[in-house]
């Protein structure tokens, strides 16, 4: 019997996974970027991608790289980050990011590391291909983070 419901199991599973789309064919690459020059210069990247599931959710993975100098004061942070998304019929689309940052900030005299987590709660207006909006995070710590506010501008685009 159990060699039957084990046989049954297998077959419906594979059955249900046949009648599936291409996993590649719901994975979608993009990120953002940031550029800022004047009295500080800011340079980022930050690639992902994310897997679309049929009813609005998306979640995926991204790494990211910024450089900020302010005088004679530089840093330079890396993070991961996992990425949820929900896409609404509309064009608002949801956001939590759950990132963690590497951080090494460097001045004349001395170098400082610190890595701290950050959880973005966002909303933002989707049009096509492109997102743009606000998020706040939620896990946000004047002592740890190397960002001087806990609201930011979020840009996304996903090919």
């Amino acid at each position: 019997m159990k060699k039957i419901a084990l046989l049954f199991c297998i077959s419906f599973s594979l059955a249900t996974f046949s009648q599936r789309s291409n996993f590649w064919d719901n994975v979608q690459f993009g990120g953002g970027f940031t550029l800022g020059f004047g009295n500080q210069t800011n340079i980022g990247i930050s690639p992902s991608a994310i897997y679309n599931f049929n009813n609005g959710f998306a979640a995926g993975a991204g790494l990211g790289y910024m450089y900020r100098e302010i005088g004679d004061f530089s840093t330079n942070a890396y993070n991961i980050s996992i990425i949820s998304l929900f896409q609404t019929n509309f064009g608002i689309q949801f956001s939590g990011d759950l990132e963690y940052h590497f951080a090494s900030q460097t001045d004349r005299f001395t170098t400082f590391k610190t890595n701290f987590p950050a959880l973005h709660l966002g909303i933002a207006y989707n049009q096509g291909r492109f997102a743009f909006g606000i998020r706040y995070d939620v896990l946000y710590d004047t002592n740890k983070s190397i960002f001087a506010s806990p609201i930011s501008p979020v840009i996304r685009f996903y090919f």
